[in-house]
């Protein structure tokens, strides 16, 4: 028995040694021998591995959201006559006879581009204003290749959103996101066209919601990304993780002309609420009560006295306007718009916009350092032209 343990021992220690010099001088041998002899691990343990590695490439991978949505992506082609202004000497009837048809063939048409997002399957599309706007020829390529002819419902320039129609039907139209789930650091896609070379995906994240104040539109609530957004991306579609429309694609910051991370984009609730009043009725009506206002600053509020920096002071009052009726005076601060609070100027733009013509609206002012309520009929915000960019 002795021997036997004798020689057993002597084996291990021989073993060990041989190990120990192999690992020393001839470490590959040793990693090559590891990898080629797996542990064996139990078949639930395997599972659970396999399922993980599943989960990790799900969730790197956007490519069933991008393959949902980007059927109903479209891209805008769009001409209109140069408007060069004619020579002085085209006056002359007779210079007009000999070279008028020549200068006539000389004013190539200006082209430009755009995205759009199909929201019907009857042949709705979704786009901005400024993409369409002035064209003579608007014509809409489809993902499938199919190049179709477009004509406008009707346009928004206030919220720079405009509504075409083609002529097809059994289109792939996207499906529109629940507006309130949207959140800062969610992941978002953008696809659209940009520069012309193609329909293309890049993929960010909401940086910030809300954003106003920025000189773009008349009523702004842009959502933020950093979503790559280059020229030819406007009127495309900003989505989340499952193909689900979030916003349009409208605006960029930037210094060189291209995407600096920060891309502005028309939230869906917003962009819903535009089209549906197009195809109802040609053209969107908001409340109006007829004032100019500014934000309350830290000095308006110490010269006027006030305990809260929010609200919006009327800096004038139109005449025979709806205000101007009910009896409000420049000076006087609006503090609630049917007992929702005005925290600035553009939330008052947004709250009157959003009621109804002739309705009755209860607003609470601040005259003077004392509260007042006060009724106001709405009128109707008259169409003003936006300014072209």
């Amino acid at each position: 028995m002795k021997r036997l343990w004798l020689v057993f021992a002597q084996t291990v220690t021989i073993s060990l040694a041989a190990l120990f010099v192999l690992q020393t001088f001839y470490p590959e041998v040793v990693h090559r021998f590891s990898q080629s002899t797996p542990y064996a691990q139990p078949p639930s343990l395997q599972l659970k591995q396999a399922e993980q590695a599943n989960v990790t490439t799900a969730a790197s991978s956007y490519r069933d959201a991008a393959n949902k949505a980007m059927p109903s992506v479209v891209n805008i082609f769009t001409s209109k006559k140069a408007s060069s202004k004619p020579h002085p000497l085209m006056n002359d009837p007779l210079f007009r006879h000999f070279f008028g048809e020549q200068q006539e063939e000389n004013q190539k048409p200006e082209n430009s581009l755009g995205s759009g997002v199909i929201v019907d399957s009857q042949g709705l599309v979704l786009t901005n204003h400024h993409v369409i706007e002035a064209a003579d020829q608007i014509e809409v390529a489809l993902a499938d290749g199919r190049s179709v002819p477009a004509r406008v419902v009707g346009t928004d320039p206030e919220t720079d959103l405009a509504v075409l129609r083609i002529e097809a039907s059994d289109l792939p139209s996207i499906t529109l996101a629940v507006d309130e789930k949207a959140a800062i650091g969610d992941v978002v896609l953008a696809i659209g066209n940009p520069f012309g070379v193609g329909q293309t995906v890049t993929q960010g994240i909401i940086s910030a919601l809300g954003r106003s104040h920025l000189g773009i539109n008349t009523f702004e609530n842009f959502i933020q990304t950093d979503a790559p957004i280059n020229p030819g991306n406007s009127g495309g579609a900003l989505i989340d993780t499952e193909g689900h429309l979030v916003g349009i694609n409208s605006a960029i910051y930037s210094r060189s002309g291209g995407s600096m991370g920060i891309g502005f984009a028309i939230p869906v609730s917003l962009a819903k609420q535009v089209m549906e009043q197009i195809v109802r009725q040609g053209r969107v009506t908001r409340g109006w009560i007829g004032i100019e206002a500014q934000d309350i600053s830290a000095e308006l509020a110490e010269s006027f006295k006030l305990n809260q920096h929010y609200g919006a002071l009327i800096a004038g009052v139109l005449r025979n306007s709806p205000a101007e009726r009910a009896g409000l005076r420049a000076g006087d601060i609006l503090l609630e718009i049917e007992g929702r609070q005005v925290s600035d100027s553009s939330t008052m733009l947004n709250l009157i916009a959003g009621l109804q013509p002739e309705q009755k609206a209860n607003v609470k002012i601040s005259r003077n350092g004392r509260l007042m309520d006060v009724v106001i009929s709405i009128g109707t915000r008259p169409a003003i032209q936006r300014v072209q960019r």
